[in-house]
């Protein structure tokens, strides 16, 4: 599997210290093989089984510690690699993917630390790979920030105990993305610690920055083709919430849109973007050239964040794109410093 030819040095450190705990806890590859190992053990199990987890759905039980797990969704198979195992299987990903193997830069990376079989691809053209699901023989399948319906649930529930989101679809932060899978897993100790030092590699981040802290800020979505609507993700969404993190703050407008609400987004037509008169740094998916356009727009372009082009935009489908909108286990550390790079030069914009 190809890996990105230049790391950061925090991504090197996240995969030097993931292979570490993985020695000391004699941890291996959940898909058969590792390196080190070829006879391929599960990681020693943190709890006791049998464990009981219960989720939007109801309650899965799982029995005894998972030996073979399945993750769909990029952020839950992140979280499993980066506690040390490797899934028998994980959904194919095309978005941020830069090389075309399916596989995230940072994901491929540290599967390529662990050694090991690489996880069996699940086609997602049409949804869920029910069908690969059922061929990896998984013994759990992890899915805490997804957005299965409970249909589907029942479905992969009859391959193998299921661990879906713990409240709304697609509203899983990133640290309960951790926290959920890694219980799944047998592992929340492991879990509770990967992120205490992820929390503490953002807290250096964000030090390095001290104009961002307190700004208001709006992650937002513009169809550059179309300026009639605004997309605002909501205070539930884990790419907003991410922010949070950073030092920003929700924006009050953004704060009275989500309320009441159970959806990651909500659509405010361009008659009424002076609700986001009170956003100090405006984050949405585009280029550079897309603010000259908003700018000139009679509408888009009143907002005041768009005229002093304190607007953070990362490039639809790129690598960056799928590493911070929304955050993984992986993905956080690959990212950060970019990202505070692009916010940070936004808040030098603010009054």
């Amino acid at each position: 599997m190809k890996g990105i030819l230049v790391r950061t040095k925090r991504a090197l450190a996240l995969t030097a210290a993931l292979v570490t705990a993985a020695a000391l806890t004699a941890c291996s590859s959940s898909s058969g093989s590792t390196a080190d190992d070829p006879a391929g053990d599960a990681p020693e199990a943190s709890t006791e089984f049998p464990i009981t987890i219960e989720h939007a759905y109801g309650e899965t039980v799982i029995t005894e510690q998972p030996e073979r797990v399945a993750a769909i969704g990029w952020s839950n198979a992140e979280a499993v690699i980066a506690l040390g195992v490797v899934p028998v299987g994980m959904d194919t990903q095309t978005y941020g993917d830069d090389d075309g193997d399916g596989v995230l830069p940072w994901t491929s990376d540290a599967l390529d630390a662990l050694g090991g079989d690489a996880p069996v691809l699940f086609d997602t053209t049409d949804g869920i790979d029910f069908e690969g699901i059922s061929d990896a023989a998984p013994d759990v399948i992890v899915a805490a920030l997804s957005g299965v319906t409970q249909e589907e649930y029942e479905t992969l529930s009859e391959i193998a105990p299921t661990v879906p989101f713990p409240g709304l679809s697609w509203a899983t932060s990133w640290r309960d993305t951790i926290l959920t899978n890694a219980q799944g897993i047998g592992l929340p100790a492991e879990g509770e610690q990967l992120v205490a030092d992820l929390e503490a590699t953002i807290a250096e981040g964000v030090a390095a920055h001290p104009q961002i802290e307190g700004l208001t800020a709006a992650w937002t979505y513009i169809n550059p083709t179309d300026f009639g609507t605004v997309g605002v993700y909501t205070t539930i969404d884990s790419r907003a919430a991410y922010l949070e993190d950073l030092g920003l703050v929700h924006a009050p407008s953004v704060v009275a849109l989500s309320k009441g609400v159970e959806t990651f987004y909500v659509d405010i037509s361009a008659e009424n973007v002076d609700q986001l008169d009170d956003v100090d740094v405006l984050f949405s998916y585009g280029t550079a050239d897309l603010l000259e356009q908003l700018q000139a727009d009679p509408l888009l372009g009143t907002i005041p964040a768009v005229e002093r082009g304190s607007v953070v935009f990362i490039e639809d489908g790129t690598p960056l794109a799928s590493a911070v909108s929304p955050p993984s286990a992986l993905s956080l550390e690959w990212g950060l410093d970019e990202y505070l790079g692009l916010i940070a030069a936004a808040a030098d914009k603010v009054e």
